[in-house]
């Protein structure tokens, strides 16, 4: 092994609680995620996912410290894992402004500051118990208006945050949005886990 260089970090080492499969977080038994509920429905089948993806965020997220959850990713990212969860709050408020025409203002996203959620993700445990209770209530009303809407085909009422076509946009063509932003997401929480801790899993 070469010497490293001066600024370059130790190699943390990979690991994982999985004694089943060494590339999972954790044994299927016990991952919460894994349900045996079918999905018989294009409904079933867009929350499924939005739940797989939100409790994976959480999962990354486990048994880390405040300084731990505010640890940057390389620079000169802002991105941490806890900019992810004030970020992803602030896209489920998105989400029922936008498709539910609710008074839903972003938290963290300001006109003057656009990367809020990231920039004020500091290392305090106030600002971590706020984020997780400003998710957990975004979260809960993000639910509570999917679960007032029978028809996945309902439209905006001409709001155009989404992009362009916005004012068209169909409550089914949100969910996929917002599935895809948790994925993409849950993706870099992987990487920033693994550099945090060492930890790994899908």
């Amino acid at each position: 092994m070469e010497p490293r260089g001066r600024g370059e970090e130790a190699e943390t080492p990979r690991w994982t609680r999985s004694t089943v499969y060494p590339d999972m977080w954790i044994d299927p038994d016990d991952d919460p995620r894994e349900t045996d509920d079918p999905a018989d429905d294009e409904r079933d089948i867009l929350l499924g996912y939005l739940r797989y993806y939100r409790l994976t965020l959480e999962l990354k997220c486990a048994d880390l410290d405040a300084e731990q959850l505010a640890r940057r990713s390389a620079p000169p990212s802002t991105m941490s894992l806890l900019g992810l969860v004030r970020h992803l709050a602030d896209e489920e408020r998105h989400l029922c402004r936008v498709m539910g025409g609710e008074d839903a203002p972003y938290l963290y996203r300001t006109e003057t500051d656009r990367d809020g959620a990231w920039n004020g993700a500091v290392a305090d445990p106030a600002v971590v118990d706020d984020a997780w209770q400003q998710w957990r209530a975004a979260v809960a009303a993000t639910d509570r208006f999917l679960d007032g809407v029978p028809d996945l085909g309902m439209r905006n009422a001409g709001a155009s945050d989404f992009g362009p076509d916005g004012a068209d946009l169909q409550l089914r063509d949100a969910l996929v949005g917002q599935i895809a932003e948790y994925a993409r997401h849950c993706g870099h929480a992987d990487l920033l886990r693994e550099r945090i801790d060492g930890r790994v899993g899908q």
